[in-house]
């Protein structure tokens, strides 16, 4: 599970290209480059990091694309201040996790507690029985990874169920939120589930939301996915209030 504090993740790239992109971004997210600030030029930057001129350039459109960077003729690369930046992009929110973690918990708690009680209100006045079947099987894995040793796969599980029920809302664009942002979901779980008795407790609850999702009742599913997060928040402040593991 992730550490209190900075989470260290350690990557394998496929490419030379994702390779420098990450190098990058995480100097961009980490402040090595403040915004406004022009990149080193290109030749100083590339030994630097020990890639074609090339291959930067490529990492640099990359990072175009995410609003992180602007490039203009003559004046150079620029970085851009971080309201530019595509925060639901998979990889930004990866850099962000291994670097101003508590903003980026602070920002998923907020943003569920904006979409899931309206999904979860949706969902049981949309939900079919494919929808349900699917609830409960995501819950059947959280269950059951609940009793493995170490809750092997139970951050993976839960994951999968929030992602289930954002689908179930019948909205799309709902449901391709859900994976935009199973990075940060997948961050915030890792640390709530860190309290002694957290897993036991959810289980109940997450159950409760499939019930009231298969009973119609959209008040109810919508008062217990809020019950849901309300502890994940208390569960996050205990957990950063401890000392971190040695």
């Amino acid at each position: 599970m992730a550490s209190r504090g900075r989470t260290k993740i350690v990557m394998h790239y496929r490419t030379m290209h994702q390779r420098v992109v990450d190098e990058l971004g995480r100097r961009i997210v980490g402040g090595t480059w403040q915004p406004g600030q022009s990149l080193p030029v290109e030749d100083v930057l590339a030994t630097e990091i020990g890639v074609s001129r090339g291959a930067l350039r490529e990492a640099v459109k990359a990072l175009t694309a995410k609003g992180m960077l602007h490039v203009r003729p003559r004046t150079g690369t620029r970085v851009l201040p971080p309201e530019h930046w595509n925060h639901l992009d998979r990889d930004v929110l990866r850099w962000q996790q291994s670097g101003d973690s508590a903003a980026l918990l602070r920002d998923t708690g907020e943003l569920r507690r904006i979409v899931e009680p309206e999904a979860a209100r949706l969902a049981a006045g949309r939900a079919g029985p494919d929808e349900v079947r699917a609830l409960y099987d995501a819950l059947t894995e959280m269950e059951a990874a609940a009793v493995r040793p170490g809750r092997r796969g139970y951050v993976e599980a839960d994951i999968t169920f929030h992602r289930t029920l954002l689908d179930a809302s019948g909205n799309r664009l709902l449901g391709s939120l859900g994976r935009a942002v199973d990075v940060a979901l997948e961050h915030s779980f890792a640390v709530s589930t860190q309290t002694p008795g957290a897993v036991e407790a959810s289980l109940p609850a997450h159950r409760a939301i499939v019930e009231a999702v298969e009973g119609n009742d959209p008040a109810a599913a919508s008062a217990a996915i809020l019950a849901i997060i309300d502890a994940a928040e208390r569960e996050i402040a205990q957990s950063s209030s401890r000392p971190p593991q040695q």
